[in-house]
């Protein structure tokens, strides 16, 4: 029986999950988790890599304590962010933070003189501040000049543990910088940024073996045999690989501190329809494409408990909310005020003030409002779905931390009219382990292994009510039409 471990990272915390294959089922294990977060340092919130490193050998010392002396590997984060790396093999400076307020306004000087329909037809993602091509628009000239390698995130843990340096294509592409025609960075685009494509570590597809973690951690820390894959290195990439995608039309939300909502495609699709509603098409593995919106998701809630002392659980705040009337007040979640405010409960009470609508107070109030609103903007994007494929989504796969919020997908399941299939929880986790397995040789491909997952977790299935909320999603979408026209 063979060991698989995933080491999953996100914004607020990580964890070492190790799955094996027992009777036909894969089993999850969780083995170690630690705490992640960035702070103010040298004038920027940044990330604290040595201490993901450090939590890397902490967990692995874990699973050989239980006699487990050799395993396969492979490394998720979040997207877009990426290390200074120099001549010497070492890091810069500890890298930066995406939600750091240094790209505000970046995408409008880059694409004063570069119009965004050039970028869009190039490379096919969406438009956002934290996008790497602004991050390194607004990098330090003089920094960049002394780079030898820019690593992403993932990729820079993966050559830490085994020295050899790779750009996996599913958090790449994420850099909008990859031109879809090519496959390779665009020249034009990495000129604008004072980069060249010979600081960017050769691409490679997921499921590549990056090779064995060097003998140099063996003297310092008491861990197993470890062979490093590159797996699908975007947790969101990894969490569509861990998606049952049931339905013959199928798409996915992949739930935790993002919302990522889109459907698979083998072919991108970067027309003016989803240009105009910032549709992005990342990368995904086995020369897929994810085609999704990026939506402002659980961090709302997250740093909504957060402030409340986290003396609640999710589980404690989601009965409080079912307690309250929904849609009490209408929200664009994916208003740009929410991305890292000072008080996320003041922001969205002060929204509602200065909409005029009613301003939620307890916590059952404020959650119910986060999680109708959320299902509210789900539904709205499964419609601009429709639209742009030409065709009826006919089943929606919750993965990710929000599959467990029962009452957001029952309201989606009611709003979009969509049959709703949630989970697993840990999607992320298992489609990184099921790259490892497809690697090996252990599961034959991509459709077994969807096949496997299915069979392997408690899946929960949501019907619609139908005429229960009338046509709420209606003036939802009158709402923010009339937003948007204020804003121009």
């Amino acid at each position: 029986m063979k060991s698989y471990i995933a080491v999953d990272i996100g914004a607020s915390s990580g964890r070492l999950m190790l799955g094996q294959q027992k009777q036909g089922r894969l089993t999850l294990q969780e083995v170690h988790r630690f705490s992640n977060g960035f702070a103010m340092k040298d004038g920027h919130d940044r990330w604290d890599v040595d201490h993901l490193i450090d939590e890397i050998f902490k967990g692995l010392e874990k699973v050989k304590q239980m006699g487990i002396n050799d395993v396969e590997l492979g490394i998720d984060t979040w997207a877009v962010d990426y290390v200074l790396v120099g001549e010497d093999g070492h890091k810069l400076e500890d890298p930066i933070s995406y939600r750091d307020k240094r790209t505000h306004n970046a995408i409008q000087q880059l694409t004063s003189d570069l119009p965004k329909e050039y970028i869009y037809e190039k490379t096919g993602i969406q438009f956002q501040d934290f996008n790497t091509l602004y991050q390194l628009y607004k990098e330090n000239h003089q920094l960049l000049a002394k780079t030898d390698k820019i690593m992403m995130m993932p990729d820079y843990l993966g050559y830490v543990l085994t020295g050899n340096a790779v750009t996996e294509i599913t958090n790449a592409s994420t850099t909008q910088m990859l031109n879809l025609r090519v496959g390779l960075f665009d020249k034009d685009l990495l000129g604008k940024v004072n980069v060249s494509q010979d600081q960017f570590p050769r691409l490679v597809e997921s499921g590549s073996i990056l090779g064995n973690v060097s003998h140099k951690w063996h003297n310092q820390y008491d861990i197993p045999e470890v062979e490093v894959v590159t797996v699908a290195t975007h947790d969101t990439a990894s969490a569509v690989v861990g998606t049952p995608g049931e339905g013959d039309r199928w798409a996915f939300l992949s739930s935790g501190t993002w919302s990522l909502l889109g459907t698979e495609l083998n072919v991108p699709e970067n027309g003016l329809q989803a240009f105009h509603e910032n549709y992005t098409n990342e990368w995904g593995a086995y020369g897929t494409y994810r085609f999704l919106k990026n939506i402002m998701g659980l961090w709302i809630a997250q740093c909504v408990r957060h402030e409340l002392d986290d003396k609640y659980s999710f589980g404690e705040l989601a009965k409080m909310a079912q307690q309250v009337k929904p849609f009490q007040q209408f929200i664009d979640i994916n208003d740009d005020r929410f991305t890292n405010p000072d008080n996320m409960v003041k922001e969205l009470q002060d929204y509602c003030r200065e909409t005029k609508q009613i301003v939620p107070e307890t916590p059952g109030e404020i959650f119910q409002a986060i999680y109708s609103n959320l299902s509210l903007f789900y539904a709205n994007e499964l419609s601009k779905l429709d639209r742009i494929l030409g065709y009826h989504i006919d089943t929606l796969n919750i993965v990710g931390g929000g599959s467990n919020v029962a009452l957001m997908n029952q309201l989606t399941s009611t709003l979009a009219n969509i049959k709703v299939v949630a989970g697993p929880s840990e999607a992320t986790a298992v489609g990184n382990i099921m790259v490892q397995m497809i690697a090996s040789d252990e599961v034959e491909n991509i459709s077994a292994g969807r096949r496997l997952i299915a069979e392997s977790f408690d899946l929960k299935r949501y019907l619609p009510e139908t005429n229960k909320y009338g046509d709420i999603l209606k003036e939802y979408q009158q709402f923010l039409t009339h937003k948007a026209k204020e804003m121009v």
